[in-house]
Protein backbone atom coordinates (compact mmCIF):
# COMPACT_ATOMS: atom_id res chain seq x y z
CA UNK A 1 0.00 0.00 0.00
CA UNK A 2 1.22 3.46 -0.54
CA UNK A 3 0.29 6.29 1.83
CA UNK A 4 0.62 9.63 1.00
CA UNK A 5 0.35 13.07 2.99
CA UNK A 6 0.16 16.26 1.61
CA UNK A 7 -0.57 20.05 2.87
CA UNK A 8 -1.53 23.37 1.60
CA UNK A 9 -1.19 26.34 3.66
CA UNK A 10 -3.41 29.26 2.63
CA UNK A 11 -4.66 32.76 3.86
CA UNK A 12 -8.01 33.63 5.76
CA UNK A 13 -9.65 34.72 2.28
CA UNK A 14 -9.15 31.55 0.36
CA UNK A 15 -9.35 28.80 2.71
CA UNK A 16 -12.88 28.09 1.99
CA UNK A 17 -11.72 28.28 -1.88
CA UNK A 18 -8.88 25.55 -1.47
CA UNK A 19 -11.11 23.57 0.86
CA UNK A 20 -13.75 23.34 -1.83
CA UNK A 21 -11.77 22.44 -4.70
CA UNK A 22 -10.14 20.03 -1.90
CA UNK A 23 -13.35 18.73 -1.80
CA UNK A 24 -13.86 18.54 -5.38
CA UNK A 25 -10.42 16.74 -5.90
CA UNK A 26 -11.32 14.25 -3.26
CA UNK A 27 -14.64 13.22 -4.45
CA UNK A 28 -13.47 12.45 -8.10
CA UNK A 29 -10.17 10.59 -6.87
CA UNK A 30 -12.17 8.33 -4.77
CA UNK A 31 -13.71 6.84 -7.70
CA UNK A 32 -10.07 5.82 -9.20
CA UNK A 33 -9.28 2.55 -9.88
CA UNK A 34 -6.54 1.92 -6.36
CA UNK A 35 -8.02 4.47 -4.14
CA UNK A 36 -8.82 3.00 -1.03
CA UNK A 37 -9.37 6.36 1.35
CA UNK A 38 -8.77 10.21 0.34
CA UNK A 39 -9.74 12.47 2.71
CA UNK A 40 -8.77 16.63 3.24
CA UNK A 41 -9.44 18.01 6.24
CA UNK A 42 -8.90 21.37 8.26
CA UNK A 43 -5.70 21.58 10.74
CA UNK A 44 -6.56 21.77 14.21
CA UNK A 45 -3.60 23.66 14.79
CA UNK A 46 -3.52 25.85 11.77
CA UNK A 47 -7.49 26.51 10.49
CA UNK A 48 -5.67 28.21 7.46
CA UNK A 49 -3.92 24.94 6.35
CA UNK A 50 -5.76 21.58 4.28
CA UNK A 51 -4.44 18.50 5.13
CA UNK A 52 -4.45 15.25 3.08
CA UNK A 53 -4.06 11.78 3.60
CA UNK A 54 -4.57 9.28 1.25
CA UNK A 55 -4.25 5.00 1.06
CA UNK A 56 -3.53 3.71 -2.58
CA UNK A 57 -3.39 -0.32 -3.75
CA UNK A 58 -0.09 0.35 -5.38
CA UNK A 59 2.74 2.59 -6.72
CA UNK A 60 0.66 2.17 -10.11
CA UNK A 61 -2.56 3.07 -9.09
CA UNK A 62 -0.86 6.62 -7.53
CA UNK A 63 0.80 7.48 -10.65
CA UNK A 64 -2.28 6.54 -12.65
CA UNK A 65 -4.05 8.88 -10.20
CA UNK A 66 -0.95 11.66 -10.81
CA UNK A 67 -1.68 11.92 -14.41
CA UNK A 68 -4.77 12.33 -14.53
CA UNK A 69 -5.59 15.68 -15.97
CA UNK A 70 -7.87 17.16 -13.02
CA UNK A 71 -5.47 16.43 -10.58
CA UNK A 72 -2.83 18.01 -12.16
CA UNK A 73 -5.46 20.97 -12.49
CA UNK A 74 -6.12 20.82 -9.01
CA UNK A 75 -2.43 21.16 -8.28
CA UNK A 76 -2.02 24.23 -10.19
CA UNK A 77 -5.38 26.34 -8.98
CA UNK A 78 -4.39 25.19 -5.11
CA UNK A 79 -0.91 26.21 -5.77
CA UNK A 80 -2.09 29.66 -6.80
CA UNK A 81 -3.99 30.01 -3.70
CA UNK A 82 -1.28 28.94 -1.71
CA UNK A 83 1.25 30.80 0.89
CA UNK A 84 3.50 28.30 0.35
CA UNK A 85 4.45 25.48 -2.13
CA UNK A 86 2.08 23.04 -1.30
CA UNK A 87 3.64 19.61 0.44
CA UNK A 88 3.32 15.92 -0.81
CA UNK A 89 5.25 13.05 0.72
CA UNK A 90 4.15 9.27 -0.66
CA UNK A 91 5.19 6.10 1.61
CA UNK A 92 5.60 2.44 1.48
CA UNK A 93 3.14 0.92 4.09
CA UNK A 94 2.04 -2.34 5.18
CA UNK A 95 -0.65 -2.71 7.98
CA UNK A 96 0.40 -3.85 11.12
CA UNK A 97 -2.21 -5.92 13.53
CA UNK A 98 -2.34 -3.67 16.88
CA UNK A 99 -2.85 -5.14 20.38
Amino acid sequence: MIVVWGCIETTAEHVQQVLNLSLQHVHRSRTEPGCISHSANIDAENPHRVVFFEEWENMDALKTHFSVPASSEFVNQVARLSVSPPEIRAYTAEPVKLG
